[in-house]
């Protein structure tokens, strides 16, 4: 068994031999074990629409972002304001319906001192105004 290493013919003819981007191909594929693939311009202009949307997206993202983050400041702003504001208003009406209530006390009070004075001067005349106008509380009861 001898074989004569001399006579070592490729098996596929010259015509067959591979370009040499198929070549690179083969060699790329068989040192990292994938394939490289060629890019057309349509799927390149692709990537590039892709990558500019998302960069867009990206920027109209942030932007609406510090527009809802300015337009929350604003928000609490004009609520602290506006809560400010009715708290003042409320210390307002407090203190005048105090004051108000406060008078009518001793408006009443003075009242019924007077009515007092004025029943112990005219004893008769004021039996006779509750009595009448008891009577006429009574005709409206009625009816």
């Amino acid at each position: 068994m001898n074989k004569d290493f001399s006579h070592n013919e490729p098996t596929t003819p010259f015509s067959e031999v591979p370009a040499a981007k198929a070549a690179a191909n083969d060699l790329r594929a068989a040192a990292g074990g994938t394939e490289a693939k060629t890019i057309s311009p349509t799927e390149e202009k692709a990537r590039q629409l892709k990558e500019a949307a998302i960069e867009k997206t990206t920027k109209l993202r942030d932007f609406a972002g510090e527009k809802a983050s300015d337009f929350k400041e604003a928000a609490s702003e004009k609520a602290n304001y506006f809560r400010d504001s009715a708290e003042d208003t409320a210390l307002q009406f407090r203190g005048s319906a105090s004051e108000q209530w406060q008078d009518t006390r001793v408006k009443a009070r003075e009242f019924h001192v007077s009515m007092e004075d004025s029943v112990r001067a005219n004893p008769t005349k004021a039996v006779l105004i509750a009595v009448g106008v008891g009577f006429l509380a009574g005709l409206i009861i009625r009816r």
